[in-house]
């Protein structure tokens, strides 16, 4: 995340334009496609000499799992960056809760048409918010126009507001009326735009259709069909459990880094981005979301039914939003699913093929103060996903295959237009 004040979104800036692969490459590479392996050590050492203070990425394939750690675990100690630790997963939280949202339409248990007032009478209002106005898809989507409440429990942002204000705790009902102090962005279904307040408002629909919290439902079925052992819906409690990597801010430009390592729980805390999770646990989870294990054929085509995100909202051309999930292009045709997360100090970004048979997903465990750097080193971590989605042809991507892949994202790029406008 960019620390700057117009840029807090609890979602990671991504990078403002796809990098040619094959500019990224070394001659040599080029040339002759890297080891895997040797390549994933390269990126997660370039990442830690670019300032990152620890890396870690996790690859996994039908026949292996490879992992590459660089920088340390901890600057005061300077112990190794945790194997396979706990992590922060920010906004990746999204997907389990529009997941579970999406079971709910499938059981007929709601409408993703129902209007945010048939479950929530008389909460969204004020300033032109009207929830009679915005259904469930569009706060799935990001296509609510609602305004996004994360500007407002960010009062100081510094190092010291940080240690000052990240014990504050805000209910659900409180992050919405704090939103509800702001004009939307735009009429509902009539634009995108980004918006925390959206998932919030998500986790509160699905307890007052189920009687049950969100994080109730989630662990009843996600974590527990899938064992997710190591992921966990905390709500207040701002921990990382068992060994983990800490987390690093720096606040302004050139300043220290400041141990963000315990949650900042203004923002971390509700459906919009409070759940941990691992590595191994985000990968089966992702695996089996898009391999139709946790959805039926028609809730995941809707999960997978994008709109195109409008230039200049931070990310890389092409980009296209689902309901809970992200569709990123990739240089050698197709693309990847996921749901990046961040918050203070932290980034996790993980990529599945649409098959579900490779998933990548990195962890930065700091974050730098200026935007450039912040922007660069996304750029960094975008292309090694890149990199490692789209061998070259001489590492088993024939030119059948390839050609097989761009078909893929003409086919799904035609098929899932913005109807809605921009």
């Amino acid at each position: 995340m960019s620390i700057t004040r117009s840029r807090i979104s609890r979602r990671t800036v991504t990078v403002l334009a796809v990098v040619p692969l094959a500019l990224l490459l070394p001659a040599e590479s080029r040339a002759a496609a890297p080891d895997h392996l040797s390549q994933l050590q390269r990126d997660a050492d370039g990442l830690r000499d670019d300032g990152i203070t620890g890396v870690s990425v996790r690859l996994e394939t039908s026949h292996r799992v490879r992992t590459v750690r660089s920088g340390v675990g901890d600057l005061s100690t300077g112990q190794p960056v945790a194997t396979d630790g706990y992590l922060r997963i920010g906004s990746t939280t999204k997907t389990f809760v529009a997941t579970v949202l999406l079971q709910l339409a499938g059981e007929g248990r709601l409408s993703l048409d129902d209007s945010v007032d048939t479950w929530l009478p008389g909460l969204v209002r004020g300033h032109g918010n009207d929830g009679h106005r915005v259904v469930l898809r569009q706060l799935l989507q990001h296509t609510s126009g609602l305004p996004d409440y994360i500007g407002d429990v960010v009062p100081d942002l510094s190092a010291a507001g940080y240690r000052v204000n990240r014990w504050t705790t805000y209910t659900s009902r409180q992050r919405v009326a704090l939103a509800m102090k702001h004009s939307p962005s735009f009429a509902p279904g009539l634009g995108w735009e980004y918006s925390n307040t959206n998932y919030v408002l998500a986790g509160m629909v699905i307890e007052a259709v189920t009687g049950h919290s969100w994080e109730h439902e989630v662990r009843a079925r996600i974590l527990r069909p899938l064992r997710l052992t190591h992921t966990l819906a905390p709500g207040n409690w701002p921990f990382l459990p068992g060994s983990h990597t800490r987390n690093y801010q720096q606040f302004e430009p050139g300043g220290a880094m400041t141990d963000t390592t315990v949650a900042y729980l203004p923002f971390d805390a509700d459906a919009d981005g409070s759940m941990i999770s691992t590595a191994a646990d985000t990968n089966r989870f992702y695996t089996a979301l898009v391999q139709g294990r946790l959805l039926a054929p028609a809730q995941l085509t809707e999960m997978q039914r994008t709109v195109e995100v409008p230039a200049n909202r931070g990310f890389p051309p092409g980009t296209r939003d689902g309901l809970g999930l992200f569709w990123t292009p990739l240089s050698c045709g197709g693309g990847y699913w996921g749901h990046s997360g961040d918050g203070f100090g932290y980034l996790l970004w993980p990529a599945t093929t649409p098959d579900g048979r490779t998933i990548v997903t990195v962890s930065l465990h700091s974050r730098p103060g200026d935007e450039s750097s912040a922007t660069r080193q996304t750029q960094d971590v975008t292309a090694l996903v890149d990199r490692t989605l789209c061998p070259a042809p001489s590492a088993g991507w024939s030119s059948a295959r390839l050609a097989s892949s761009r078909l893929l994202s003409e086919d799904h790029n035609s098929s899932t237009g913005f109807s809605s406008g921009t």
